[in-house]
């Protein structure tokens, strides 16, 4: 398994002491480290499927199959508005690679026949879920490698290095970022794609004794099972994301943000462009600090730029002269309203004793993921640590706590394995800071809060 250090950087059994004198070995006489094999299609470039006829016939042979099924989706992430699945990607032994272009089929009823009762194997499975679904298709069992790797500890998860570091082989990398609505679809982008399932098997396989030796299956079994009705949560105030929106002075600057956000927002879904490629968040800030009064003005604005500016002109002074006269009761508050617990650097002032429960919590928590060789985020959700800190169950009798603590952190989403896991630390997390809160306090905080993006 390996570890978060590089071999490169640990020092060598017969090393020299540190006052040896410097090696007289040019740079240019060391041994270069050999290159990984690049990935290569076994099978080479199948034809993509746009018929209904040939889908019934790439299902068939699915069908015929053996083993989990390797599956793949492409979006136009940064070009679309959509989440829509632009090509599908699909490996099974016995069957080969099938690439399905889903945009002129009728349906893909077969092709989910076909894949009924089988494992599928995702790498990410949260990003190709949501498109798949969309289609019509649903897992009754999966694999995800991403999270397999996470599980395992290792410190690079995107499919590429894993399959680097399990596999041994390099991956081709430069079509990740397409415009996969393109059409017709150029050959090299279809390789590439096709390329993402060619080892996603083996990779599975790999991992799951891996997983077996590490006595982790079942927490892998549990996750992946949670996996199968995950939904993407809804963004409430999705608006706020707006980057550099927090330079908006007052309500009335802040409602505009939302009034230019909400009309690109729509334009975008239209049009289904992404909306960046309207005017970009940049160019709303600007406008919402300038509140220009026209439309000249607001074409005058410094900052005020984007393909969609001076076309949708007229939609933007509309948005503007709304928010001049909305009542002061209907413009939105600097901090958004949410049923959560307030961000944790307000705990320390609004109630020390939760601060103190979250920060000894935190080094708990720290010290398990440690101890269990997994990263904190995947230990417990820190969202779910932090509600059950903010307003903990009100008995403080030790087995009743545990018991309160397990049915929070359950109910709340957590999976059997975390909750048999931290329970106990986050009781005693809970019983401990009563009686200790200022001490704590003093302690810096541990800077683990939100689970890294996965890669691409």
């Amino acid at each position: 398994m390996p570890t978060p250090e590089s071999t490169s950087d640990l020092p060598h059994q017969d090393a020299e002491p540190s006052d040896a004198e410097p090696s007289d070995v040019e740079p240019s006489d060391v041994e270069p480290v050999p290159e990984l094999p690049l990935l290569a299609l076994r099978d080479g470039l199948p034809a993509i499927i746009d018929t209904d006829a040939g889908l019934v016939e790439a299902a068939t042979a699915i069908a015929r199959g053996t083993g989990p099924v390797a599956i793949d989706a492409e979006r136009a992430s940064g070009y679309r508005y959509s989440n829509r699945a632009y090509l599908l990607q699909l490996r099974r032994e016995g069957s080969g690679t099938w690439l399905v272009d889903p945009i002129g089929l009728s349906t893909l009823t077969p092709l989910a026949e076909a894949l009924a009762g089988t494992e599928w194997i995702l790498h990410a499975a949260t990003q190709d879920l949501p498109c798949l679904n969309e289609l019509g298709l649903y897992p009754d069992a999966l694999f995800d490698t991403e999270l397999a790797g996470r599980l395992l500890n290792y410190p690079r998860v995107g499919l590429g290095t894993l399959v680097e570091t399990v596999i041994g082989q390099r991956m081709k990398k430069e079509h990740s970022a397409s415009d996969w609505s393109t059409r017709p679809l150029p050959q090299s982008w279809l390789e590439y794609a096709a390329l993402d399932v060619e080892v996603l098997v083996e990779l599975r396989d790999v991992l799951g004794r891996e997983l077996e030796e590490s006595g982790k299956a079942e927490w892998a079994r549990q996750e992946f099972e949670h996996l199968l009705t995950f939904k993407p949560t809804p963004r409430v105030d999705a608006w706020r994301r707006t980057s550099g929106a927090h330079k908006a002075r007052g309500r009335r600057s802040l409602g505009a943000v939302r009034a230019l956000w909400e009309a690109r927002d729509e334009i975008a879904s239209q049009r289904d462009v992404t909306p960046g490629r309207i005017i970009p968040d940049a160019a709303i800030v600007a406008a919402a600090q300038a509140m220009p009064a026209d439309r000249d003005a607001l074409l005058a604005t410094r900052g005020f730029h984007g393909r969609g500016a001076e076309r949708y002109s007229a939609r933007w002074v509309a948005a503007l002269r709304a928010v001049e006269e909305l009542p002061e009761d209907e413009l939105p508050a600097r901090a958004p309203r949410g049923d959560g617990p307030p961000l944790p650097r307000a705990w320390a002032e609004r109630d020390p004793v939760a601060a103190a429960r979250l920060q000894i919590a935190r080094e708990v928590m720290a010290a398990l993921a440690e101890d269990q060789q997994l990263p904190v985020e995947n230990v417990l959700t820190p969202d779910y640590l932090r509600r059950t800190l903010w307003t903990p169950p009100q008995t403080r009798e030790p087995a009743e706590l545990s018991t309160a603590v397990a049915q929070r952190l359950s109910e709340l989403g957590a999976r059997g394995w975390q909750v048999e896991l931290t329970a106990a630390v986050i009781t005693r997390a809970i019983l401990e800071a009563d009686t200790r809160p200022l001490e704590v306090l003093e302690t810096p905080e541990t800077p683990v809060e939100t689970p890294a993006e996965p890669e691409a």
